[in-house]
């Protein structure tokens, strides 16, 4: 009898235990970090890999807002230094940030460029540069659309290969752009992304397609795929875990000096959503 009730004492403590960490993933913030860019600070909050960050007024919420500037026959940015941040490893990711384009803002003339924020994984250190990784995240405004994208160039000799297409002069990825031009003014818009990585049949040695890649613009869901592909099994561990600003033109790309500036980023597992519009400043930095 003293042995049948130590056995469902231990049978019932093992069921609250599960309890207890399934209601402590459900309560998880969904927030995993955020930046409001109210001052130059950003070492302190976690950042890294970056050495000046130029904060001005004009922000579409609260003080401030960094600002990145292009300098004509320069493509590298001026003003504020590229910066990373490692956030907690995670299937899943939302990124938010506030975007404003300088007035008569110029495209590349190409289809892709420029570069503007990135997530990397788990299966990066935390210094991999963004263009050849086993799996980079974009999220930036190319020739007036919003753009989400990916590509796993470091993969070419793995053994089940690339994901996100074949390499075309070096490079490769799969985009998912926006049907309409979104960025046309010098006011400030909200930018939200949301991926997921695909889950693996490891029994049958293949990824399957369920990954899930999707975009807002002020509010309004304008990119929504459920079906992607972003590793193989060759990466079954596989998290994302850093964030990358890296605003960029490649050489001869710049069309003219420009500016561009942003505020109120935040990454987290859910999509976190734009802050009340009511509040928002229009003003110039």
């Amino acid at each position: 009898m003293l042995r049948t009730t130590a056995i469902v004492s231990c049978l019932l403590m093992g069921l609250a235990a599960r309890s207890e960490a399934a209601a402590a993933e459900a309560n998880r913030p969904a927030v995993l970090f955020s930046e409001r860019f109210e001052d130059a600070d950003l070492a302190k909050r976690g950042w890294y890999d970056g050495t000046a960050f130029r904060i001005v007024g004009g922000a579409a919420f609260g003080k401030g807002c960094i600002e990145y500037e292009w300098v004509d026959g320069r493509s590298a940015v001026q003003g504020s230094s590229p910066v990373r941040r490692l956030f907690e490893p995670t299937d899943e990711v939302a990124i938010r940030f506030y975007l404003k384009l300088s007035k008569g803002w110029g495209w590349s003339g190409r289809k892709y460029h420029p570069h503007l924020t990135h997530v990397l994984t788990t299966e990066n250190s935390k210094w991999h540069g963004p263009a050849a990784s086993h799996l980079t995240l974009y999220i930036e405004p190319v020739g007036g659309k919003l753009r989400l994208a990916a590509q796993d160039i470091e993969n070419a000799n793995a053994p089940h290969g690339l994901t996100q297409g074949p390499l075309r002069g070096g490079y490769n990825g799969k985009f998912y752009d926006s049907r309409e031009i979104l960025f046309d003014d010098d006011r400030w818009h909200c930018v939200e992304a949301y991926f997921k990585l695909n889950t693996l049949d490891l029994e049958n040695d293949r990824p399957n397609h369920d990954g899930i890649v999707r975009g807002w613009f002020d509010g309004r869901l304008v990119i929504d795929h459920t079906d992607v592909v972003l590793r193989s099994t060759d990466f079954p561990k596989m998290k994302f875990n850093q964030f990358l600003m890296a605003p960029y033109f490649g050489p001869g790309l710049l069309p003219h000096a420009q500016k561009l500036w942003i505020d109120e980023l935040a990454v987290g597992t859910k999509r976190i959503g734009p802050l009340p519009a009511a509040t928002m400043q229009q003003s110039t930095p």
